[in-house]
């Protein structure tokens, strides 16, 4: 292998990862952004940590996936690999400008779609159900946050309010944002390094561990240094939290990636996060919570990002071909 390509292919990782980083795994931690509870640097940090964390534990069946799972192993060569990854990795950077918590994963498997039917081998099972997970998991998260707005925080509250001090409660709000925060974390890297690296697997650039490494890293380094901006859009942008709502959102988006990655199946923290968080605001302010300006264009882009990556895949490999 030729040292530019050799170069090339991690650039592509390095690359997609700070991008996950700065979009997704920054997004974990927008609900106690947004409710006051850590400042942004806080956030940052410790996403970069938990991610890492969660991509050299955990990573591994989400990454088979993406590296053989959508397209069967022997069918994605290095420069294959390289051209999908940067092609999500271009929609990311999009995103990131724009300040929308896009899904890396549906830009990934977009791009690994568009390889596939480039070579027109394209596990059509893998990628229903994958697609199945992406419907049901934002819908899921919508009404348990709901519910937990709805009914559950009133009774917590008066419950604190009457048999707890006022510094009592922020100390037991502030472990709690900590601990949901950091699950959050940890799930978002066990699923999201895959998006970075899952092709190179595939293609036998390197092996599962290597590539969890490398994932975990980069998205750690993209939380620290892009993560701000997706924070500030989704802790602030959508709708007004408390902390103890906060903490409904992010133990339900730590669950929900947290059994995808369990079952090996790519899913969006960044659609589930704002998700929880539409379904709470509901719960607080009716529907007039989800028909924001903020929340029209994040849709809008959930659509947009993997058709984006599935054309330019497709369109660069018909151009090199």
């Amino acid at each position: 292998m030729s040292l530019i390509l050799l170069l090339a292919a991690y650039a592509a990782a390095v690359f997609m990862g700070l991008n996950i980083g700065g979009n997704n795994a920054a997004a974990s931690m927008g609900a106690a952004y947004g409710a006051k509870a850590r400042t942004r640097r806080q956030a940052v940090i410790l996403i970069a940590i938990f991610a890492f964390l969660g991509a050299v534990l955990s990573g591994g069946e989400v990454i088979k996936t993406l590296g053989n799972g959508i397209v069967p192993s022997g069918n994605i060569t290095v420069v294959y690999a390289i051209i999908a990854i940067s092609a999500a990795g271009i929609s990311m950077f999009i995103a990131n400008m724009l300040k929308v918590p896009i899904s890396t994963s549906q830009a990934a498997v977009g791009a690994v779609a568009g390889l596939g039917i480039y070579v027109g081998i394209l596990d059509m099972v893998v990628l229903t159900k994958i697609v199945s997970w992406w419907v049901i998991t934002p819908l899921v998260a919508f009404f348990l946050a709901f519910i937990m707005g709805k009914y559950f925080h009133p009774i917590i509250l008066l419950w604190l309010v009457d048999h707890k001090s006022e510094a009592t409660i922020r100390k037991i709000i502030g472990f709690l944002l900590t601990i949901s925060g950091c699950y959050v974390a940890y799930s978002a890297g066990a699923n999201n390094a895959a998006n970075a690296v899952g092709p190179l697997v595939g293609a036998g650039f390197m092996d599962s561990t290597t590539g969890a490494v490398i994932g975990g890293l980069t998205i750690g380094a993209g939380a620290i240094l892009l993560g701000s901006r997706v924070l500030e859009t989704v802790g602030k942008g959508i709708t007004e939290l408390c902390a103890i709502r906060a903490v409904f959102v992010e133990f339900v988006a730590a669950v929900l990636v947290h059994t995808a990655s369990i079952m090996g199946i790519p899913v969006s923290l960044g659609e589930i996060v704002t998700a929880a968080i539409i379904g709470i605001g509901c719960a607080n302010e009716g529907l007039l919570a989800a028909r924001n300006e903020t929340v029209q264009k994040i849709i809008t882009m959930w659509f947009v990002s993997p058709l984006m990556a599935g054309v330019i895949t497709y369109g660069a490999l018909v151009v090199i071909g």
